[in-house]
């Protein structure tokens, strides 16, 4: 695991920076302390990275569980009820991992991934822009396009016209120019710039521009500004989080939340994972069951220390990997700078303008959603790119579950039209001779049906027809009914229809 400490350590600054706001963010659009995203961060980041088989996925807070989780805190009298909550998800995730449930995520369409990845890459784009300029009303980690009725992602494009903030600008542009030239040919022949990514130097020139515009009438205010909580004076940091109330484990709904949370937060992991190694550089493959049990242990503790649920998120997953990180160490590592930041450096890290990082996340989200994904995805051809389309529509304009249904949807009718339009695996039809042969395919399933069905019915009826089943190795009985039921209607009518099997 240390093999590759000196890309590791790098890349596991890199992914602090992206994942300090989004936990807070995370936090924040849940209805929770600050502290809870913070301690979901830690405990993904060491706990979780240390027990999960993904070489490059990062746990932590996620945004698809907002929702879920500010909901479950409002209707539950309290956070240590909810914290409760939070455990049985764990013990659930942890059952699941022990009855290998993992094998659920090898089942989701590559095109339906591959639009996940650039639908996040454009989300992140879009919620990063007004950052960029100064507008900080929507907090970090959200990932919906409507927040409330009157308010969402095209509202806020729209908004940060009016509201930029030079000194954001000039920030977020140098963060830019440095990333930018550290990804030239020149840069990356540089040893030196692997261990000082540009990212880390993105964020300290922020740190600089803020510190010297005190005063001057362009500082940035606290609103623009990363904001960890600190203790006051004489305030013990156990006084800042919620230990579970275990007497409300007799609690129908406290199990209600915990069930879905588990559900929910399992489907989002093995959706990430699935993500996370179509990117990784060396094609590795994370244990789908492992990676439950990972997660269940992490939410044991996490609700335990009173956090937020978590899960495998493509945003800091995705960030790991183009920094250049190599094992689950920089994951881990990750874990250990937020605890670092929480107990030791809150101070320094509140000089932090979100503008610095917008420009980091600017640069992920553009590689994650590149032009050439969607070249390449048309080239595959409409049973690929359709869904693909799709997916990345639905997840923009919705959400991350929901717009997956919506992409395993339409990958599902895809299929269905595949097989429909080419049931067989060869027609020979000689009209001089008036015979026909359909030769079967080795898997003829009932999606095959509707397809056969019509192939029998556009045949003249008096042509002599042979049906070659010989070389199927799985024919479904919804498949022989129909073949049998032609053959009857055949032998009324006085017409050769013969089956080989």
């Amino acid at each position: 695991m240390f093999k590759h400490l000196g890309r590791d350590l790098p890349s596991s600054i890199v992914v602090f920076l992206v994942a300090l706001p989004l936990c807070l963010g995370i936090a924040l659009a849940s209805g929770a302390p600050p502290l809870s995203g913070l301690i979901a961060g830690i405990v993904g980041g060491i706990v979780v990275g240390a027990l999960s088989g993904s070489p490059l996925g990062v746990s932590g807070p996620a945004a698809g569980l907002a929702v879920i989780v500010l909901n479950g805190i409002e209707s539950l009298p309290s956070l240590e009820i909810f914290a409760v909550a939070v455990m049985i998800g764990g013990l659930v995730q942890v059952v699941l991992g022990v009855l290998r449930a993992g094998i659920i995520g090898l089942y989701f369409p590559s095109s339906v991934i591959q639009g996940m990845l650039a639908a996040i890459g454009i989300i992140i784009f879009l919620k990063q822009l007004p950052h960029a300029v100064g507008f900080d009303e929507e907090p970090e980690g959200s990932l919906q396009f409507a927040s409330d009725a009157t308010h969402n992602t095209a509202s806020d494009l729209a908004m940060m016209f009016e509201s930029f903030q030079p000194t954001a600008i000039l920030v977020s542009l140098i963060g830019l120019g440095l990333l930018l030239f550290w990804e030239t040919a020149f840069m990356k022949r540089q040893s030196w710039s692997q261990f000082l990514p540009a990212s880390l130097w993105a964020v300290g020139i922020g740190v600089v521009i803020n510190v010297l515009t005190k005063g001057t009438g362009w500082e940035l205010s606290a609103d623009h500004l990363v904001q960890v909580p600190m203790l006051a004076d004489g305030e013990s940091i156990t006084s800042l989080w919620s230990m579970p109330d275990f007497s409300a484990l007799g609690r129908k709904d406290v199990w209600t939340l915990g069930v879905t949370l588990a559900i929910v937060a399992s489907l989002e992991t093995l959706l990430c994972v699935e993500a996370t190694d179509k990117m990784d550089p060396h094609q590795r493959v994370t244990p789908p069951n492992r990676e439950l049990f990972a997660q269940g242990a992490g939410n044991l503790l996490s609700g335990f220390l009173g956090g937020l649920p978590v899960t495998q998120v493509i945003v800091r997953s995705s960030a790991n990997i183009q920094s250049g990180g190599q094992t689950k160490l920089s994951a881990i590592v990750h874990g250990f700078w937020l605890l670092l930041a929480v107990f030791v450096l809150p101070e320094v890290l509140n000089m932090i303008p979100l503008a610095s990082l917008a420009a980091i996340l600017l640069v992920v989200g553009y590689k994650l959603a590149k032009p050439a994904t969607f070249v390449r995805m048309a080239k595959h051809g409409g049973r690929q790119f359709i869904p693909f389309v799709i997916t990345v529509l639905a997840i923009v304009m919705t959400d991350l579950l929901t717009g997956i249904g919506i992409g395993l949807a339409a990958a599902v009718v895809a299929i269905l039209w595949d097989h429909y339009k080419r049931p067989l695996e060869g027609l020979d039809r000689d009209d001089n001779a008036k015979r026909c042969t359909l030769t079967l395919g080795r898997e003829v399933t009932f999606l095959h049906k509707a397809g056969i069905r019509q192939a029998l019915a556009e045949l003249p009826e008096d042509y002599h027809v042979e049906v070659d089943a010989r070389a199927s190795q799985t024919l479904d009985p919804d498949v022989v009914d129909i073949l049998e039921d032609f053959q009857k209607k055949a032998q009324e009518l006085g017409l050769d229809f013969v089956i080989h099997r």
